[in-house]
């Protein structure tokens, strides 16, 4: 153990290269920005970056190290959301170009804030220290802001930037807050030193511990969007250009459920009323998100409200623990970047239209002029629906499985319920895309390379996914904290 203090004490810039590489890339596009009026320029530079930091995430694959007196820790379980991030950026910024153009508020800044997200998002990913944890929340934060109010000409996108603001802020607050009381218990914002420590702080500050570790359990369930405090989500994901929806949906979530898995699987797992109120969560965010969904007409308000409904069942995950149950949850996240992001994408394409206003009724004659297009998003909602043989089926299964196993009976048959439920309101839009009849012809959408690409990415994610999930699950069993 002493050899390794040493290298929690370096300060090996190494650990963090994927993210200097990002940041670096996001720089220059400003830059490159004022300079060029070609974006397809800026559009490559990103694209380039974030390959370059997924390589370099990659290649420090089964070498874990930790280095900035402990703060940093680069594992697989870092890497692992690294490359969701990297990945949901990637597809995002493929789909959002054409969209940007149509609605014309295509500018060099929106691929900055992207780089400069996912770069908050690693630095969450791979801290074990809550300040760190904070900075990264953070510098993801503030470009989402920004990016939610991206279409300034729009009252709704307005609406949806100040909103994410606000709460964000009143979230923040909570946060801080519960680590403050963590510091001011244990003495130290390190997650390592705090499980060392935990059966002394039970013994002699448990009362300021447990306040702690329930803000910042406050402030973390803001930003999956767990009931109650998803107020701001439905708003948000309606407001927002649509690309920029479909990264929220996905990146920040993931970076989220990166750092509640620190804290509250392996950090805090020794309160035992913590398994209790996340239990509650859990039930609480799968049901209100699915049964206020089925009242939805907007696509995007209603795969809000889907996307609170699935953060319930990753916290099924988070309150069973275990390397089983985290081992679960990664593979959920990781299936659930490809066809929701996927699903997004259609909607982003028929968005992109004239006077559209991404409701479902739009979705009519969508079979007869696209037909293999309708056959996608078929594929994308069954898979958020839980339908065999797609990876959402398995998803849940697993999840289900190790909550079977981890004796919450109960836990699964709610979630087996929710997903149930799910099941009408994805099925309304594939009813109005192949079934319910059209007054007026089909307008077309717009394919680009770009656009086929993701859709590409994305179909083969949610099959390869389902049918061969072997590879992946291997790859997930995961040891969070490989240094104790």
């Amino acid at each position: 153990m002493q050899n390794i203090d040493i290298k929690f004490a370096s300060l090996n810039l190494g650990l963090i290269s994927p993210e200097m590489v990002l940041l670096v890339g996001g720089i220059l596009i400003l830059i490159l920005g004022g300079l060029f009026k070609q974006r397809a320029i800026i559009v490559y530079t990103a694209l380039v970056t974030l390959l370059g930091g997924l390589i370099l995430s990659i290649g420090a694959w089964n070498n874990p190290e930790s280095g900035f007196y402990g703060m940093v820790q680069v594992d697989n379980f870092s890497i692992f959301f690294k490359i969701i991030f990297i990945l949901a950026s990637s597809l995002t910024l493929l789909m959002a170009r054409q969209y940007l153009i149509r609605w014309d508020i295509e500018r060099f800044e929106f691929y900055s804030l992207l780089l400069f997200s996912t770069v908050g998002m690693m630095t969450m990913a791979s801290s074990v220290d809550l300040i760190v944890i904070f900075l990264g929340l953070e510098i993801m934060s503030v470009p989402l802001y920004v990016m939610a109010g991206f279409a300034r000409r729009d009252p709704l996108s307005n609406e949806a930037g100040i909103k994410y603001f606000i709460m964000g802020a009143f979230a923040t607050g909570f946060l801080l807050y519960g680590i403050a009381l963590i510091y001011g218990a244990s003495g130290t914002t390190n997650l390592r030193q705090i499980v060392a420590d935990f059966g002394f702080l039970q013994t002699h500050s448990a009362l300021p511990l447990y306040i702690g570790a329930g803000l910042v359990l406050v402030g973390f369930g803001f930003k999956v969007a767990a009931v109650p405090f998803h107020m701001w989500v439905p708003d948000v994901y309606q407001g927002a250009p649509t690309p920029i929806t479909a990264f929220f949906s996905v990146a920040p979530k993931a970076a989220g459920f990166a750092s509640l898995f620190r804290i509250f699987a392996f950090g805090f797992s020794g309160i035992p009323e913590m398994t209790s109120l996340l239990w509650l969560l859990a039930i609480l965010t799968m049901s209100v998100g699915n049964i206020l969904a089925l009242y939805q007409d907007n696509i995007k308000r209603m795969l809000a409200y889907s996307s609170i409904a699935h953060a319930g069942y990753i916290l099924i995950a988070l309150t069973v623990k275990g390397e089983g149950a985290v081992s679960a949850a990664l593979y959920y996240l990781l299936a659930y970047t490809f066809f929701n992001l996927g699903a997004f994408t259609i909607v982003t394409m028929v968005d992109s239209r004239a006077r559209s206003q991404a409701l479902i009724h739009e979705m009519r004659g969508l079979s007869i002029r696209h037909p293999y297009l309708a056959a996608l998003l078929a594929l994308f909602l069954l898979a958020l629906a839980g339908f065999p043989p797609t990876a959402g089926f398995l998803g849940k299964f697993y999840i289900f499985s190790e909550a079977v196993k981890g004796g919450y009976i109960w836990l699964a048959i709610i979630g087996v319920i929710n997903s149930l439920v799910s099941v009408y309101y994805y099925l309304r839009i594939v009813v109005a895309a192949y079934f319910d009849q059209r007054e007026t012809e089909f307008q077309p959408v717009t394919y680009t390379p770009a656009l086929r690409l993701v859709l590409f990415i994305t179909a083969a994610g949610t099959l390869i996914l389902g049918l061969w999930p072997q590879y992946f699950l291997h790859l997930t069993r995961i040891n969070m904290f490989p240094f104790i």
